[in-house]
């Protein structure tokens, strides 16, 4: 997207009518923007002034679409925000029609390369890790504890394993385990399993008597990976320090296996990038997310598959995005995913406009339309080849739309178990979010942000905003930055700093 700035506002097309204030101190009451427009109030960072008269009703428009309608007269010069907006319906899904976009023909992107762990099932990891997953969570409390004596006594014996991790959940008994809504958490957890960063040696701890039987976690076929799983009610076990000294023996036979993956030079097409923003605000669609996008097509051009989610951030854009599915069942699918989300807020006795916070509002995104507008555009421009439903695993190469909710932790969760091996989280107001699965890099939409979390922050798409640097600059700079985290040569700060948060399952099935 480009973007026509002037020396005090930013547009993002020319058919806008507001522009966004880019000053770190804001500008104040009488400060003279473009074309003599003089500001009738003081207005934030990153908000939006109206560049003409906007009589009651009048359609307020970024990114060249009607972001909400103004529920009063707001005279040119004057601060647009949530107050003063009235947000529009929700395109209607039954109207959107699939007329395939002409896209450019991609030039294939040859000869880049990271330093990888291949797998036995093509898959690649850019971490090397040990990991233990659960049936249920009364198995949590010594999962913990004993991952932390694998971390203080085994893992230093196997140099070329990076961590061992649990994942523990909430699931597993008191569940409707045959509901229709429960093969949601089920598939995530077994998916999750088989990330390629575990090198398909993950640990099942279960108890013995859940409902969700640990066997049901098992790859599809693999009756070797019973080994793999213990019992906490294994009769041959007598106290705790028994059950301990059982876990331990079964995680040194995975980690002899671990130890042995060494990085080997993998080509580009291997990565499978998550793209994902929390914390957003106005300059998100204006930076971190072209910048993101570009990055994009650019993983999607050397042959790799990247995923972007978040359904009510792709919502009340889904209208543009449509024309972009590769065919009319992949077109289908995307409606399917956004009509079954609807139903569920509308269960919920909630809609779309929930999603919007505070933060996000206090970093100038007045409603869900204008923040869903700007979150779109981390997908890049390439077709979207495959729509993943919550929990299940990507298929296809190429640039994928993995439903979940826009939750960064249950968004984060999901991607992880369709299976990406780098994930890229784009923020504004700023969150120490991380993963200890997936080497996570945080890129900051403003300048102001990146200086002040100087150690958080991995990456600053600012410059955009000032015009110092284009997103093509910063595109082809993120995709190499991208590579050298996946090669392991590049330490995310989440990992420096060792800032993880807990996985959280999509669970919309019933409790018993």
């Amino acid at each position: 997207m480009s973007t026509i700035s002037t020396a005090a506002i930013i547009k993002t097309t020319a058919l806008d009518n507001v522009g966004i204030v880019p000053n770190p101190s804001g500008l104040t009451k009488g400060t003279m923007v473009s074309a003599g427009i003089v500001l009738t109030e003081d207005i934030p960072m990153g908000h939006k002034v109206a560049l003409q008269d906007m009589p009651a009703g009048s359609a307020v428009i970024r990114y060249g679409q009607i972001i909400g309608h103004t529920n009063k007269d707001v005279a040119q010069g004057s601060w647009i925000n949530e107050t003063n907006l009235e947000m529009p319906l929700p395109p209607l899904l039954q109207d959107i029609v699939y007329n395939k976009a002409a896209v450019p023909a991609l030039t294939p992107l040859a000869g880049y390369t990271f330093m990888g762990y291949k797998n036995a099932d093509g898959s690649v990891g850019t971490k090397n890790i040990l990991a233990i997953t659960e049936s249920v969570q009364c198995v949590a409390g010594i999962a913990n504890f004993v991952t932390d004596k694998i971390r203080k006594e085994l893992l230093p014996l196997y140099p070329n394993v990076d961590d061992v991790v649990a994942f523990s959940h909430s699931y597993g008994c008191g569940i409707a385990i045959d509901a229709p809504a429960a093969m949601i958490p089920i598939r995530t957890i077994k998916h999750i399993a088989q990330n390629p960063n575990f090198g398909d040696e993950t640990m099942i701890i279960g108890l013995g008597c859940e409902k969700l039987r640990p066997e049901k976690l098992l790859r599809d076929g693999d009756e070797n990976a019973k080994d793999s799983i213990l019992y906490l009610q294994d009769e041959s076990f007598s106290g705790f320090v028994q059950i301990v000294q059982g876990i331990m023996e079964m995680a040194e036979r995975h980690l002899k296996k671990l130890n042995q993956r060494q990085r080997v030079s993998c080509p580009a097409a291997d990565l499978v990038v998550g793209m994902q923003c929390g914390g957003s605000d106005a300059f998100s669609g204006l930076t971190a997310n072209p910048a993101a996008g570009f990055a994009a097509d650019l993983i999607v051009r050397a042959g790799g598959t990247v995923m972007f989610s978040e359904v009510t951030e792709v919502r009340d854009a889904v209208h543009l995005l449509v024309p972009r599915a590769a065919n009319e069942k992949v077109a289908q699918a995307l409606k399917d995913e956004m009509a079954w989300y609807d139903n569920y807020l509308q269960k919920g006795q909630a809609d779309r406009s929930a999603n919007t916070t505070p933060g996000n509002k206090k970093g100038g995104l007045s409603n869900i339309v204008e923040k869903a507008l700007g979150s779109v555009v981390k997908s890049g421009s390439t077709p979207i080849v495959d729509v993943v439903a919550p929990g299940e695993k990507i298929r296809t190469k190429g640039l994928n739309f993995v439903a979940t909710p826009a939750s960064d932790f249950v968004c984060g969760t999901l991607q992880l178990a369709a299976g990406m091996n780098v994930h890229v989280f784009m923020t504004g107001r700023g969150t120490p979010y991380g993963l200890s699965m997936v080497p996570v890099i945080k890129v900051s939409s403003n300048s102001t942000l990146s200086n002040r979390w100087f150690d958080l922050i991995d990456f600053d798409a600012g410059p955009i905003a000032y015009g110092t640097k284009t997103v093509e600059e910063m595109g082809w700079e993120l995709f190499q930055y991208i590579l050298d985290v996946a090669s392991g040569t590049k330490k995310v700060a989440t990992d420096k700093l060792g800032l993880y948060n807990d996985l959280v399952l999509f669970n919309p099935g019933p409790l018993t």
